[in-house]
Protein backbone atom coordinates (compact mmCIF):
# COMPACT_ATOMS: atom_id res chain seq x y z
CA UNK A 1 0.00 0.00 0.00
CA UNK A 2 1.38 3.39 -0.94
CA UNK A 3 2.27 5.66 1.95
CA UNK A 4 -0.01 8.61 2.51
CA UNK A 5 1.43 12.02 1.79
CA UNK A 6 2.04 14.13 4.87
CA UNK A 7 -0.44 16.93 5.35
CA UNK A 8 0.94 20.40 5.98
CA UNK A 9 0.48 21.75 9.51
CA UNK A 10 -2.75 23.54 10.31
CA UNK A 11 -2.69 27.17 9.30
CA UNK A 12 -0.27 26.66 6.42
CA UNK A 13 -1.55 28.74 3.48
CA UNK A 14 -2.14 27.03 0.15
CA UNK A 15 -1.05 28.70 -3.04
CA UNK A 16 -3.69 28.60 -5.73
CA UNK A 17 -2.33 27.53 -9.10
CA UNK A 18 -4.79 29.95 -10.73
CA UNK A 19 -4.01 32.91 -8.48
CA UNK A 20 -2.86 35.96 -10.47
CA UNK A 21 0.80 36.91 -9.94
CA UNK A 22 1.42 39.69 -7.45
CA UNK A 23 2.40 42.80 -9.49
CA UNK A 24 4.92 44.00 -6.90
CA UNK A 25 6.67 40.63 -6.70
CA UNK A 26 6.76 40.48 -10.50
CA UNK A 27 8.19 44.00 -10.64
CA UNK A 28 10.89 43.06 -8.16
CA UNK A 29 11.79 39.90 -10.11
CA UNK A 30 12.03 41.87 -13.34
CA UNK A 31 14.36 44.33 -11.64
CA UNK A 32 16.49 41.48 -10.26
CA UNK A 33 16.67 39.84 -13.66
CA UNK A 34 17.72 43.10 -15.33
CA UNK A 35 20.16 44.33 -12.69
CA UNK A 36 21.83 41.06 -11.70
CA UNK A 37 21.23 38.87 -14.77
CA UNK A 38 20.02 36.00 -12.56
CA UNK A 39 19.34 32.59 -14.10
CA UNK A 40 15.74 31.53 -14.58
CA UNK A 41 16.07 28.90 -11.85
CA UNK A 42 17.12 31.60 -9.38
CA UNK A 43 14.23 33.84 -10.41
CA UNK A 44 11.83 30.92 -10.00
CA UNK A 45 13.20 30.22 -6.49
CA UNK A 46 12.72 33.90 -5.50
CA UNK A 47 9.17 33.78 -6.85
CA UNK A 48 8.28 30.62 -4.89
CA UNK A 49 9.68 32.01 -1.64
CA UNK A 50 7.99 35.40 -1.98
CA UNK A 51 4.65 33.94 -3.14
CA UNK A 52 4.65 31.55 -0.19
CA UNK A 53 5.42 34.40 2.21
CA UNK A 54 2.74 36.60 0.68
CA UNK A 55 0.14 33.83 0.94
CA UNK A 56 0.78 33.45 4.67
CA UNK A 57 0.67 37.22 5.31
CA UNK A 58 -2.58 37.55 3.31
CA UNK A 59 -4.16 34.76 5.34
CA UNK A 60 -3.63 37.03 8.36
CA UNK A 61 -5.28 40.10 6.82
CA UNK A 62 -2.16 41.82 5.53
CA UNK A 63 0.19 41.56 2.57
CA UNK A 64 3.88 42.20 1.96
CA UNK A 65 3.15 45.83 1.10
CA UNK A 66 1.75 46.76 4.51
CA UNK A 67 2.97 43.97 6.82
CA UNK A 68 4.80 44.73 10.07
CA UNK A 69 7.76 43.16 11.79
CA UNK A 70 5.33 41.23 14.01
CA UNK A 71 3.69 39.79 10.89
CA UNK A 72 7.09 38.63 9.68
CA UNK A 73 7.92 37.09 13.07
CA UNK A 74 4.69 35.12 12.73
CA UNK A 75 5.86 34.05 9.28
CA UNK A 76 9.18 32.83 10.69
CA UNK A 77 7.32 30.93 13.40
CA UNK A 78 5.23 29.27 10.68
CA UNK A 79 8.36 28.23 8.81
CA UNK A 80 9.75 26.64 11.96
CA UNK A 81 6.48 24.79 12.62
CA UNK A 82 6.62 23.49 9.06
CA UNK A 83 10.04 22.02 9.75
CA UNK A 84 12.12 24.22 7.44
CA UNK A 85 15.84 23.98 8.05
CA UNK A 86 17.87 26.96 9.24
CA UNK A 87 19.39 27.28 5.77
CA UNK A 88 15.95 27.31 4.11
CA UNK A 89 14.75 29.96 6.56
CA UNK A 90 17.87 32.03 5.91
CA UNK A 91 17.32 31.79 2.14
CA UNK A 92 13.68 32.86 2.38
CA UNK A 93 14.52 35.67 4.77
CA UNK A 94 17.21 36.89 2.37
CA UNK A 95 14.63 37.04 -0.43
CA UNK A 96 12.30 39.02 1.83
CA UNK A 97 15.06 41.46 2.82
CA UNK A 98 15.90 42.17 -0.80
CA UNK A 99 12.24 42.53 -1.73
CA UNK A 100 11.55 44.94 1.13
CA UNK A 101 14.64 47.00 0.28
CA UNK A 102 13.38 47.23 -3.31
CA UNK A 103 9.93 48.35 -2.12
CA UNK A 104 11.53 51.14 -0.08
CA UNK A 105 13.77 52.13 -2.98
CA UNK A 106 10.73 52.30 -5.28
CA UNK A 107 8.85 54.30 -2.61
CA UNK A 108 6.14 51.67 -2.40
CA UNK A 109 6.89 51.27 1.32
CA UNK A 110 8.24 53.84 3.77
CA UNK A 111 10.04 51.32 5.97
CA UNK A 112 11.78 47.97 5.82
CA UNK A 113 10.27 45.66 8.49
CA UNK A 114 12.99 43.04 8.01
CA UNK A 115 15.46 45.39 9.73
CA UNK A 116 14.16 44.15 13.06
CA UNK A 117 14.29 40.45 12.19
CA UNK A 118 17.34 38.42 13.27
CA UNK A 119 18.93 35.89 10.95
CA UNK A 120 18.70 32.25 12.06
CA UNK A 121 21.89 30.77 13.47
CA UNK A 122 23.37 28.47 10.86
CA UNK A 123 25.33 25.37 11.90
CA UNK A 124 29.07 25.66 11.35
CA UNK A 125 30.15 23.61 8.32
CA UNK A 126 32.18 20.54 9.23
CA UNK A 127 35.71 20.44 7.81
CA UNK A 128 35.98 18.17 4.78
CA UNK A 129 38.61 15.47 4.93
CA UNK A 130 39.81 12.42 3.04
CA UNK A 131 39.86 8.91 4.43
CA UNK A 132 43.21 7.41 5.40
CA UNK A 133 42.93 5.07 2.41
CA UNK A 134 42.39 8.02 0.06
CA UNK A 135 45.48 9.81 1.39
CA UNK A 136 47.56 6.67 0.81
CA UNK A 137 46.18 6.43 -2.74
CA UNK A 138 47.03 10.08 -3.37
CA UNK A 139 50.65 9.60 -2.24
CA UNK A 140 50.92 6.43 -4.35
CA UNK A 141 49.72 8.40 -7.39
CA UNK A 142 52.39 11.02 -6.69
CA UNK A 143 55.05 8.30 -6.78
CA UNK A 144 53.95 7.33 -10.30
CA UNK A 145 54.65 10.75 -11.82
CA UNK A 146 57.31 11.13 -14.47
CA UNK A 147 60.06 12.16 -14.69
CA UNK A 148 61.55 10.96 -11.39
CA UNK A 149 62.23 14.47 -9.95
CA UNK A 150 58.53 15.35 -10.34
CA UNK A 151 57.56 12.20 -8.45
CA UNK A 152 60.06 12.78 -5.63
CA UNK A 153 58.96 16.40 -5.24
CA UNK A 154 55.25 15.50 -5.22
CA UNK A 155 55.73 12.71 -2.67
CA UNK A 156 57.76 15.00 -0.43
CA UNK A 157 55.10 17.71 -0.59
CA UNK A 158 52.31 15.29 0.30
CA UNK A 159 54.21 13.40 3.00
CA UNK A 160 55.30 16.61 4.73
CA UNK A 161 51.83 18.16 4.50
CA UNK A 162 50.07 15.04 5.79
CA UNK A 163 52.66 14.54 8.55
CA UNK A 164 52.46 18.10 9.85
CA UNK A 165 49.10 19.62 8.90
CA UNK A 166 50.82 22.78 7.70
CA UNK A 167 48.91 25.57 6.02
CA UNK A 168 49.72 25.65 2.30
CA UNK A 169 51.47 29.02 2.73
CA UNK A 170 53.67 27.49 5.45
CA UNK A 171 54.42 24.47 3.26
CA UNK A 172 55.49 26.62 0.32
CA UNK A 173 57.73 28.75 2.57
CA UNK A 174 59.82 25.79 3.84
CA UNK A 175 63.56 26.19 3.25
CA UNK A 176 66.33 23.76 2.41
CA UNK A 177 68.18 24.58 5.64
CA UNK A 178 65.25 23.23 7.67
CA UNK A 179 65.76 19.75 6.20
CA UNK A 180 69.53 19.37 6.15
CA UNK A 181 70.71 16.44 8.32
CA UNK A 182 67.21 14.88 8.21
CA UNK A 183 65.82 16.50 11.39
CA UNK A 184 63.19 14.88 13.59
CA UNK A 185 61.25 18.16 13.73
CA UNK A 186 61.16 21.60 12.16
CA UNK A 187 60.31 25.08 13.40
CA UNK A 188 57.54 26.76 11.40
CA UNK A 189 56.46 30.39 11.53
CA UNK A 190 52.69 30.67 11.22
CA UNK A 191 50.03 33.35 11.48
CA UNK A 192 50.92 36.37 13.56
CA UNK A 193 54.60 35.45 13.42
CA UNK A 194 54.06 32.67 15.97
CA UNK A 195 56.63 29.87 15.84
CA UNK A 196 55.86 26.25 16.60
CA UNK A 197 57.90 23.06 16.67
CA UNK A 198 56.44 20.26 14.53
CA UNK A 199 57.67 16.64 14.44
CA UNK A 200 58.07 15.16 10.96
CA UNK A 201 57.78 11.40 11.30
CA UNK A 202 59.74 8.74 9.41
CA UNK A 203 57.79 8.85 6.13
CA UNK A 204 58.08 12.63 5.81
CA UNK A 205 61.79 12.62 6.73
CA UNK A 206 62.55 9.92 4.16
CA UNK A 207 60.56 11.67 1.42
CA UNK A 208 62.22 15.00 2.20
CA UNK A 209 65.73 13.42 2.11
CA UNK A 210 65.10 11.72 -1.25
CA UNK A 211 63.78 14.95 -2.77
CA UNK A 212 66.64 17.00 -1.33
CA UNK A 213 69.20 14.54 -2.73
CA UNK A 214 67.58 14.78 -6.18
CA UNK A 215 67.22 18.54 -5.91
CA UNK A 216 70.92 18.99 -5.08
CA UNK A 217 71.84 17.30 -8.37
CA UNK A 218 70.45 20.34 -10.21
CA UNK A 219 72.84 22.66 -8.32
CA UNK A 220 69.98 25.02 -7.47
CA UNK A 221 70.97 27.79 -5.08
CA UNK A 222 67.38 28.62 -4.15
CA UNK A 223 66.76 28.71 -0.37
CA UNK A 224 63.27 27.23 -0.86
CA UNK A 225 62.71 23.52 -0.37
CA UNK A 226 60.21 23.53 -3.22
CA UNK A 227 61.32 26.26 -5.64
CA UNK A 228 59.50 27.41 -8.74
CA UNK A 229 61.12 28.16 -12.09
CA UNK A 230 64.59 29.61 -11.62
CA UNK A 231 64.35 29.28 -7.84
CA UNK A 232 63.82 32.93 -6.98
CA UNK A 233 60.37 32.15 -5.57
CA UNK A 234 58.72 29.17 -3.91
CA UNK A 235 56.28 26.91 -5.71
CA UNK A 236 52.91 28.67 -5.95
CA UNK A 237 49.88 27.36 -4.12
CA UNK A 238 48.02 27.39 -7.44
CA UNK A 239 50.59 25.04 -8.95
CA UNK A 240 50.36 22.73 -5.94
CA UNK A 241 46.54 22.75 -6.04
CA UNK A 242 46.56 21.89 -9.75
CA UNK A 243 48.99 19.05 -9.06
CA UNK A 244 46.65 17.67 -6.38
CA UNK A 245 43.74 17.68 -8.84
CA UNK A 246 45.83 15.67 -11.30
CA UNK A 247 46.81 13.17 -8.61
CA UNK A 248 43.18 12.87 -7.49
CA UNK A 249 42.14 11.80 -10.98
CA UNK A 250 44.89 9.18 -11.06
CA UNK A 251 43.91 7.91 -7.61
CA UNK A 252 40.21 7.73 -8.51
CA UNK A 253 39.21 10.37 -5.95
CA UNK A 254 36.62 13.05 -6.87
CA UNK A 255 38.64 16.11 -7.88
CA UNK A 256 36.32 18.46 -5.97
CA UNK A 257 37.18 16.62 -2.73
CA UNK A 258 40.91 17.33 -2.86
CA UNK A 259 42.76 20.54 -1.97
CA UNK A 260 45.73 21.54 0.22
CA UNK A 261 43.35 22.62 2.98
CA UNK A 262 41.46 19.31 2.81
CA UNK A 263 44.77 17.53 3.45
CA UNK A 264 45.34 19.76 6.48
CA UNK A 265 41.85 18.82 7.70
CA UNK A 266 42.62 15.15 7.01
CA UNK A 267 45.76 15.34 9.17
CA UNK A 268 43.79 16.87 12.05
CA UNK A 269 40.86 14.47 11.80
CA UNK A 270 43.01 11.36 11.54
CA UNK A 271 45.21 12.47 14.44
CA UNK A 272 42.16 13.05 16.62
CA UNK A 273 40.63 9.72 15.60
CA UNK A 274 43.83 7.95 16.63
CA UNK A 275 43.92 9.45 20.11
CA UNK A 276 45.60 12.87 19.86
CA UNK A 277 44.37 15.34 22.48
CA UNK A 278 42.94 18.69 21.47
CA UNK A 279 45.65 20.80 23.13
CA UNK A 280 48.43 18.97 21.29
CA UNK A 281 46.50 19.20 18.03
CA UNK A 282 45.98 22.93 18.60
CA UNK A 283 49.74 23.38 18.93
CA UNK A 284 50.50 21.34 15.81
CA UNK A 285 47.96 23.24 13.70
CA UNK A 286 49.00 26.63 15.02
CA UNK A 287 45.53 27.63 16.17
CA UNK A 288 45.51 30.66 18.46
CA UNK A 289 42.18 29.57 20.01
CA UNK A 290 41.28 25.98 20.90
CA UNK A 291 37.68 26.62 19.82
CA UNK A 292 38.99 26.52 16.24
CA UNK A 293 40.46 23.07 16.88
CA UNK A 294 37.30 21.78 18.58
CA UNK A 295 35.38 21.71 15.30
CA UNK A 296 37.24 18.49 14.43
CA UNK A 297 35.51 16.68 17.29
CA UNK A 298 32.23 17.05 15.38
CA UNK A 299 33.53 14.97 12.48
CA UNK A 300 33.57 11.81 14.61
CA UNK A 301 31.06 12.10 17.48
CA UNK A 302 31.17 8.34 18.05
CA UNK A 303 34.87 8.65 18.97
CA UNK A 304 33.98 10.95 21.85
CA UNK A 305 31.35 8.51 23.06
CA UNK A 306 33.92 5.70 22.90
CA UNK A 307 36.43 7.84 24.77
CA UNK A 308 33.98 8.36 27.63
CA UNK A 309 33.14 4.65 27.71
CA UNK A 310 36.82 3.71 27.86
CA UNK A 311 38.22 6.43 30.11
CA UNK A 312 35.51 7.49 32.56
CA UNK A 313 35.99 5.90 36.01
CA UNK A 314 32.31 5.00 36.34
CA UNK A 315 31.91 3.64 32.78
CA UNK A 316 33.17 0.11 33.59
CA UNK A 317 30.95 -2.56 35.13
CA UNK A 318 33.28 -3.11 38.08
CA UNK A 319 34.72 -0.60 40.51
CA UNK A 320 38.32 0.01 41.47
CA UNK A 321 39.41 -1.27 44.86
Amino acid sequence: MAAKAKKPPAGTPKLSKNAPPDPHIEGFLQAMSADRALAQNSIAAYRRDLDDSNAFIKAHRHNLIDCTSDDLRGLLSDWQQRGLSARSVARRLSALRQFMAWLVEERIRDDNPTRWIDNPKLPAPLPKHLSEREVVALIAAAGQLTPLPAALQAVALLEILYATGLRVSELMALTVDQFRRSPDSIIVTGKGGRERLIPLGNAARTAASLWLEERDKTHLTSPFMFPAGDGTAPLSRQHFSAMLKTLARTAGIPVANVSPHVLRHSFATHMLNRGADLRSLQTLLGHADISTTQIYTATRPERLAGLVAAAHPLASDGQDD
